[in-house]
Parts: C-alpha cells; sequence; structure tokens
C-alpha cells in the first residue's frame, strides 16, 4: 500500500489517513453549504475529524443559524405530574410502582406554591412530565391544564412528550392528533422531546421497554409540526447505543424536521444529553456505565449541529454536563445553555447535580465570551 496513504498521524485524540483527509474536506465545504450529510459521512466525522476542527466548522454554523453573540438562557420550572408509571425505564430512579409508599400524584395546591416560587424568581413556563401512570387519562390533563392556566393566565405549559401521547391515544382510542388538539386547547403551549432517548427500537428495548417505539416518537412529533405545536427534540446518549445510532438519530430528527410544513415551528431545538448512571438499574442490573467524557460530549454538540443542517437552535445540557463544558459548547456549536431548572427531580436522581441560579447561568456566558440573553421557550428574547 502507498506510504503516502496508509500513513497515520494523531491529531486531536483522532487517528485519521491522509486519504480519509481529502473525505473530511469535502465533507466541510457540504457542510458549510448546508448540505445533509448521510449517516455514514456523520460517522466518519466524528471518528476521525479533529476536535478543534469539528468546533471551529460548528461554530461557523452556528453563526449562520444564530448571527451574533448572545447565548440564550431561561427560567422555568420542571413539575413532574406523578412519579407513578408502568414503563420502569432502566436508566430512570425517579418511577414508582402503583402502591408504592412514595408515590404521589401533584396536587392543585402544591402546583400553586410551586407557580407562585416560580414566578417570585422572574420565570412563567412550567415543564410538566413524569411519569405514565394507568390511572390518570386524557381528561385529567385537559382539566389540570384548564385550571393551570384559569389560575394562571399568561403561564406558559410545556407538556408532557411522544411517550405520554402515544399512551394517551392507545387509552383513549384516539389518534395523535386528536389527543395533541384536546392538550391544545385545554392550554399547551409546546411539546417537549422528552422520551426520545436513541431513536433505535434495539436500544429502546432495554432502555425504555415501556415507552414509544422510534417510530411513535417521530410520528408525534409529525402531527404536533403539522398543529404547528412548537416541539424540541433530544438525546439520551452514552450507554447501550453504538456511534451509528447516534448518528441514524439526528438524522432522522433532520429527516422530520424536513416534512414540517413551510412557516411552522418544527424542532425549535435540539438537547444532547449524556445518560447519568448513579444507581439506575441500566448500571446495577445490567452493568452499564456512562461513558460520557467532556470531549466526547463537545464533539456530540459539534456534530449535532453539522448534521442537523435544519434545526436552529442547539442547546447544551449544562444540568448534566456542568460549568466548564457548558461553556466550551457555546465554542463547539451550540447557542444555547438551557434552564436555571428552579426543580428538577429525574436527571438529579441519577447524579445530575449541576444547578445554577438566574445570576451563575448570566455569569457563566459571560465567562465564556458571549452576551446572556433571557429567552422564552420559542428562543424569543426576552
Amino acid at each position: 500500500m502507498n506510504e503516502s496513504i496508509s500513513k497515520r498521524y494523531l491529531c486531536g485524540g483522532y487517528y485519521y489517513s491522509k486519504l480519509s483527509r481529502m473525505s473530511i474536506k469535502s465533507l466541510y465545504d457540504r457542510a458549510l453549504d448546508l448540505e445533509p450529510l448521510s449517516v455514514k459521512e456523520g460517522v466518519l466525522l466524528y471518528n476521525s475529524a479533529p476536535l478543534e476542527e469539528l468546533m471551529f466548522l460548528a461554530g461557523r454554523l452556528r453563526q449562520y443559524h444564530v448571527p451574533g453573540n448572545i447565548a440564550g438562557w431561561m427560567i422555568d420550572r420542571n413539575v413532574n405530574l406523578t412519579n407513578i408509571c408502568f414503563s420502569q425505564c432502566t436508566f430512570c430512579n425517579f418511577c414508582r410502582k402503583k402502591g408504592a409508599e412514595d408515590s404521589y400524584v401533584t396536587t392543585i395546591e402544591e402546583y400553586v406554591g410551586k407557580i407562585n416560587e416560580l414566578y417570585s424568581l422572574g420565570g412563567n413556563q412550567l415543564l410538566l412530565q413524569g411519569g405514565m401512570n394507568p390511572e390518570l387519562g386524557l381528561d385529567f390533563y385537559t382539566d389540570l391544564f384548564r385550571t393551570l392556566k384559569k389560575l394562571y393566565p399568561d403561564l406558559k405549559l410545556h407538556a408532557l412528550g411522544p411517550p405520554e401521547i402515544v399512551y394517551l391515544a392507545r387509552k383513549e382510542k384516539l389518534t395523535y392528533l386528536d389527543v395533541l388538539i384536546k392538550l391544545q386547547e385545554a392550554g399547551l403551549d409546546s411539546l417537549p422531546g422528552a422520551g426520545a432517548e436513541i431513536l433505535a427500537d434495539r436500544v429502546r428495548k432495554v432502555v425504555s421497554p415501556g415507552k414509544a417505539t422510534s417510530s411513535e416518537w417521530l410520528g408525534v412529533m409529525r402531527e404536533a409540526h403539522r398543529l404547528n405545536l412548537p416541539t424540541s427534540a433530544t438525546m439520551m446518549y452514552g450507554h447501550i447505543e453504538t456511534l451509528e445510532e447516534r448518528i441514524e438519530h439526528l438524522v432522522k430528527l433532520r429527516d422530520l424536521q424536513s416534512e414540517k410544513p413551510a412557516g411552522n415551528y418544527g424542532f425549535i431545538s435540539f438537547i444532547p444529553w449524556p445518560f447519568q448512571d448513579e444507581g439506575t438499574n441500566l448500571r446495577v442490573k445490567y452493568g452499564v456505565k456512562s461513558s460520557y467524557t467532556g470531549y466526547d460530549y463537545i464533539r456530540m454538540i459539534a456534530i449535532s449541529r453539522i448534521m442537523l443542517n435544519n434545526i436552529t437552535n442547539i442547546q447544551a445540557s449544562i444540568l448534566t454536563v456542568g460549568k466548564d463544558i457548558g461553556m466550551l459548547s457555546l465554542h463547539s456549536g451550540a447557542n444555547d445553555l438551557g434552564s436555571i431548572m428552579i426543580e428538577e427531580n429525574v436527571v438529579s436522581s441519577a447524579g445530575g447535580g449541576n444547578r445554577f441560579n438566574a445570576d451563575e447561568m448570566q455569569s457563566i456566558i459571560r465567562e465564556a465570551g458571549f452576551i446572556p440573553g433571557r429567552r422564552n421557550q420559542k428562543y424569543e428574547l426576552i
């Protein structure tokens, strides 16, 4: 074999040959032209491209999608409707079975206390999530949304997620569209990208066997986009998925985004976060430890920006990766650090303990060299 082709170099911690170097350069050019890269091409970049080059390229693309020097952040509260869930996902320490001593369904009185505190801190959005409780039907959620909106007319409800919509559709014998319309009429403002994990059914059978399949998750989001309901997309990675499955996940999101009606919101943002393994069944029962490293997260952020050529906002999960990696993410394609998250129970119960108040979040953004821009769920600056 020709030595000029087979000779290998080390750069940024990843090996690549002169031959692949030529291929990588062409992928950079195509990415800058906003061409959709294939799964195979995304894997090549992830495996072989120097990290500093990916960061630079993703930074250029960030400026195309979100020009300027503002990095977003927001104030909201994550309230869990219930911790009773039949899914029993192996990465989740939060859920409980029906009848468990510490199981609960949040009461209106508790919502009032939590929302009053949210308002006192300057926020007006609730991220409402929780378990798929077999005793709670569609009427429970529509009644709750209407009650909260009556009590707090300007409250924004970023609530539920595709797995809950799939569950409610089955329970009520309705279509996804029917369920979404009823929830939207009751006060739903936007739909989180919860429950995506990895959009590969091989993985989902282990980490979230009771949840929606990948096609069902995507099917709910397709209907939400047709309704012009703002949505986000997520990825929980660093457990049993392959690199190819990570990239396939991104391509599935990108392909679905390309279907949305012109002018509709679609996926407003994408947020990858690493598996938190502390005390989870996935670690205790199956021996799966989180493969998270800070450098790999930066690579994941950059690849997300490169592959998702039609999703405007990339958010770093500062809750799971902390201050330093969060700041580096802003130089690697991310344009947002998410919420101060006044309350969060699921990720923190598995070891995700990074919490910041409003002053700290703005200070972190400034330290990274950006201007903090407080925003709402639609990524509109306040």
